[in-house]
């Protein structure tokens, strides 16, 4: 069963070019309340526990250099369907291969560098959310 809340991150490279306000722009009109935002930065040692899951691939090493190289905005997003219209809303990991009109399309600069984060599934929504927010800092 579908649940109404994802998580995402705005990804450094989308901070350091200013993206924060667009991309929320696109959030907040695509429906979606945000329950949960802070803006901080991830040390290497929580990058790596964040995308652990990720550990034995090719690419852990340098996802958690990037993911730890400036600050990110956290946040969790409730609409109905959250996971899936979130997944539609930022499009595909390639910004190449991204409909137009979309997050990655917009804004980002690469597959690495694709400007945002979107849990994969309502169990991961969930831990990704915990990661970052206590129950107070849920609204």
């Amino acid at each position: 069963m579908a649940t109404n809340r994802t998580f995402t991150m705005i990804k450094p490279d989308a901070v350091e070019n200013n993206y924060i306000g667009g991309i929320l722009k696109m959030i907040n009109d695509a429906g979606f309340r945000i329950v949960a935002m802070k803006y901080t930065k991830l040390s290497a040692e929580a990058a790596g526990k964040f995308y652990e899951v990720h550990k034995e691939r090719p690419f852990y090493g340098e996802l958690v250099t990037y993911m730890s190289s400036g600050p990110i905005v956290a946040a969790i997003l409730e609409k109905n369907n959250a996971v899936a219209d979130f997944r539609t809303l930022i499009g595909a990991t390639d910004p190449t291969k991204a409909d137009e009109g979309t997050i990655r399309k917009i804004y980002a600069k690469s597959i690495a560098a694709n400007a945002v984060h979107g849990s994969d599934s309502d169990e991961n929504a969930q831990i990704e959310g915990d990661f970052f927010f206590s129950k107070l800092e849920r609204f």
